[in-house]
Order: structure tokens, then sequence, then C-alpha cells
């Protein structure tokens, strides 16, 4: 797995995006037993920190020292730096399994084993993240651009599944309809800045280039967004949630699936 996101970390707890209370009260109203979670990818624990106040315990792990020790934390959640692939947990443990914006960048094949080997019969697994923001119209036209033209070729091959929605990663398990979400915030544009600053691309451009794009980006939305005002950001909310039948304790899944890289 790629580790983007060691660098900054604390600038990841300060300006990515929150998860809306909605979607953590659907989560509570569809598991009927919350004993225990696992958080995987869990970034800074923003999600971790929410399920600690519905689970009994809360296990979130991350490739990310960094990340990690910037985390939100509780007395419930229990934090340790492992891959997604390959876990130090006891078999069939878990009643949920959440990934959130993190999915993109695991092996699919052997995550989903691993998610199989540590859940719970009828355990759910949720895939959950957000899409590109919307502002305004004059202000979303500016961030497309900076988006597809300025770094588009320093985007990592998986952002894919992100501009997909989501709707193209294997998801071999018994998938159940979900409501729509909204992820609603309200920034200031240091905010909004801040937020595009932790973009992968950014920082790849940045190492290639040796100066940050985000800059003249910044200048042309000041035309149209003074520095004290604070704006309604959306972001869609990607969601995906299926049920595990199996959880064989071999991990196995009783239907092969083929994994596309595509």
């Amino acid at each position: 797995m790629k580790d983007n996101f060691s660098t900054q970390s604390d600038n990841y707890a300060k300006y990515r995006p929150t998860y809306p209370p909605d979607f953590f009260a659907y989560l509570s109203a569809i598991v009927p037993e919350k004993q225990l979670a696992w958080d995987c990818g869990t970034g800074n624990g923003q999600v971790a920190y929410e399920l600690a106040k519905l689970f009994t315990q809360v296990y979130a792990t991350d490739i990310s020292q960094s990340q990690i020790d910037n985390a939100l934390q509780a007395d419930n959640i229990h934090f340790s730096v492992e891959p997604a692939e390959k876990t130090n947990f006891g078999d069939q443990l878990f009643n949920l399994i959440v990934v959130a914006q993190a999915i993109h960048w695991f092996d699919f094949e052997q995550f989903y084993k691993e998610v199989r080997r540590t859940a719970k019969k009828d355990a759910l697994f949720c895939v959950v993240g957000y899409g590109r923001l919307h502002v305004s119209e004059q202000i979303d036209c500016l961030i497309t651009d900076f988006y597809e033209n300025i770094i588009g070729k320093y985007w990592d091959k998986e952002r894919i599944y992100i501009d997909e929605n989501y709707r193209t990663i294997p998801f071999p398990f018994d998938e159940i309809p979900t409501p729509n979400f909204v992820n609603t915030q309200h920034w200031t544009l240091e905010h909004l800045i801040g937020y595009l600053s932790t973009w992968s691309a950014v920082k790849h451009f940045v190492k290639q280039n040796g100066y940050n794009p985000i800059d003249k980006l910044q200048a042309e939305i000041q035309k149209i967004w003074d520095k004290e005002t604070t704006k309604q950001i959306n972001f869609p909310l990607l969601l995906r949630i299926g049920r595990i039948k199996n959880g064989n304790k071999d991990g196995t899944d009783e239907i092969a699936f083929k994994i596309s890289q595509s």
C-alpha cells in the first residue's frame, strides 16, 4: 500500500472534511450488535472517534504512525500501525468494518480475505468516502480546471476509483441499498486552500516541480471569495455497504471473483 499521507499529517486532521452525523446515525440503525468495530485506514481517526460513541470497542489501523500520532483519541479506541491486508486481529471479531476514503489504496483481494477472516457472520462492511467538492459555479470551474489540467497527470492511478464514485471497485458482498448523503461543511477560504493542499497530486507536483501550484489557484479564487467570508461546501458522500455472509476463518469465499486494476 502506498503511503502518501505521513507527511504533514497534522494538516489532514485540521483540514480534511468530517462525515455527517446522519451517516453515523444510519450505521447505528443498521448494525444491531455494537461490540467491536474496525476502522481500517483510519488516518486522522475521525471515523473511529464517531464509532467509539456507538461501539463498546473500536480498533483503528493505519500504515502511517504519523497519522495515528495526530488522530482523535478516546478511551475505547485502540490504534495500531498495521497494513489493511494483514493484521494481528483474531478470527470473527467485528460487527462492523469501515474503510473511509482509503480503500482505493488497498490490494482488494488480500484485504477482502482479511475482512472475511476478522468479521463475525452477517457483519456489515462499509466503504465510505467523498467526491469532488462543490462551492459555486465560478469556484467549481476554477477547481475543476486545476484538478484536471494543472495536477491531473500527478494523480496516482488509484484516484480513478474515487472519480467513479467507488462504483467500479470490486465488491463481493451482499450489497444493501443505502440513502444518499451530502457531506456539508462551512469553510473559510483558508480552510479550502488547506484542504486542497492535502491532495496527494499537489504533493507530487511540488516534489517534481519545486513550487506549489495552489498559490496561483488561491490568487484566482480570492478575486471572488473574501478571505473573511465563510461559504458552504458540499461533498457528495460515496457509500457502499454489504453483508459478510460467510465469515470463514481462512478468509475464503464460496464465489471466486476477479480483481480489475483498470
